[in-house]
């Protein structure tokens, strides 16, 4: 397996979780100092992207024996928790990344695995190129990757909401082979039929650059084809892991807006009249508050490291009840981090007056990006799926999206 020339890149290959923990609260405090000005000028994040392939975080789940670091699931969720508070549209751009990783993992020949996480150690981004629009729903997908007579394949779409892919070597595509079964097909970026159209106008993760990939007969190689559909046919965290991110994210977004809060209410905010006080920090009713907020804040970091350990602990033991378990502690952790990441976002100005509101401060991407990641996935489905196996021992459903 070849890939297309491209410029030489040096990544450091971290050894560890406490290394890939230390790593990543070294560039979330670089990368917050510029988050609010990137997204009030939707500057993309190139220089910072390079920054973090350059520090081995995007390869901290290529197992040992290829030379990674193979960290802990809840190791990774932390990762994600912590870059998201700094700048959650940075924080999402690699969450394909890692989800295709795993496909890898779990079904990549061993030639495949071996090129790939070469590829991934050495810093080259995966993006991803799965969600279509104007199809009856999120499954219903119509690109199609079709055998040609050498062997090879021709494949064929348009995917929307395609985050990373404007930032990646490697664009992985969700496709449907003649027989519907679901593959992912590993194109370069720079593949001949391929296009990414920055055309992403979201009000909130402003600089995803979330938009749309054309496929116009793109000639793939068959082992660059990796047989997705059959994740699906046993006990798997593909789902979960891929969830988990997100919550991560969530949380991120929900812990950064409370930090802002309070750097702003005791530097900047004015006490109510009424209270009294010479200075804000010291209002009862303000202490109050935060103090509710934190406690959401800390619910939902709970119930993300709980669910992490417990997605964990499945890969451990993989059984449909383990694989369960997982799932729904995952369920629960995104629905606590969606509430959070939404009511914190909105309170942020509640809490520190109308100041806070002026546009030059940006402090309203904390809400427009929560308002905006929590889409992603309805979580009225997640508490439908929680009660059903609570009540009834229903088993989730098998699919990426749980």
């Amino acid at each position: 397996m070849t890939a297309p020339p491209r410029p030489a890149t040096t990544a450091h290959v971290i050894s560890d979780d406490a290394e890939a923990l230390a790593v990543a609260a070294g560039l979330a405090e670089a990368f917050r100092a510029g988050a609010a000005e990137r997204d009030a000028g939707r500057r993309l994040p190139h220089a910072e992207l390079t920054r973090l392939s350059a520090s081995g975080l995007l390869g901290i789940t290529v197992p040992r024996s290829h030379g990674g670091a193979e960290v802990r699931t809840e190791t990774l969720t932390e990762v994600f928790r912590r870059l998201a508070a700094a700048d959650a549209s940075l924080s999402q751009i690699p969450q394909s990344h890692f989800v295709y990783v795993n496909v890898l993992r779990r079904q990549g020949t061993p030639e495949q695995r071996a090129f790939f996480f070469g590829e991934v150690l050495a810093g080259r981004r995966l993006g991803n190129a799965q969600s279509e629009a104007g199809t009856r729903h999120v499954q219903d997908l119509r690109t199609r990757l079709v055998p040609a007579a050498d062997g090879s394949y021709v494949l064929t779409g348009v995917k929307h909401y395609a985050t990373g892919a404007l930032f990646a070597d490697w664009i992985p595509v969700l496709a449907r082979g003649e027989d519907e079964a679901l593959h992912v097909a590993y194109v370069p970026r720079e593949a001949a039929g391929v296009r990414v159209v920055d055309d992403w106008d979201g009000m909130g993760q402003r600089t995803t650059a979330s938009g749309t990939v054309h496929l116009e007969g793109v000639t793939v190689p068959a082992d660059r084809v990796v047989p997705h559909h059959l994740t699906f046919r046993g006990p798997q965290l593909h789902g979960a892991v891929a969830q988990l991110l997100h919550a991560a994210i969530d949380t991120g977004i929900a812990a950064g807006a409370l930090a802002e809060a309070g750097e702003f209410v005791r530097t900047t905010s004015r006490p109510w009249f009424e209270s009294g006080l010479d200075n804000a920090a010291e209002d009862p009713l303000l202490i109050q508050r935060f103090g509710e907020l934190a406690v959401r804040v800390r619910s939902a970091e709970a119930l993300l490291a709980s669910a992490a350990r417990t997605v964990d602990a499945a890969a451990g033991a993989l059984t449909d009840d383990t694989a369960a378990e997982a799932s729904i502690a995952v369920a629960a952790a995104k629905v606590v981090a969606a509430q959070a990441a939404v009511e914190t976002g909105s309170a942020l100005f509640e809490v520190a007056g109308t100041r806070s509101a002026r546009n030059g401060l940006n402090l309203h991407r904390h809400w427009r990006d929560a308002r905006t990641h929590t889409l992603h996935d309805p979580v009225r489905w997640k508490v439908q799926h929680i009660g059903r196996y609570v009540l009834n021992g229903t088993r989730p459903p098998r699919h990426g999206l749980l």
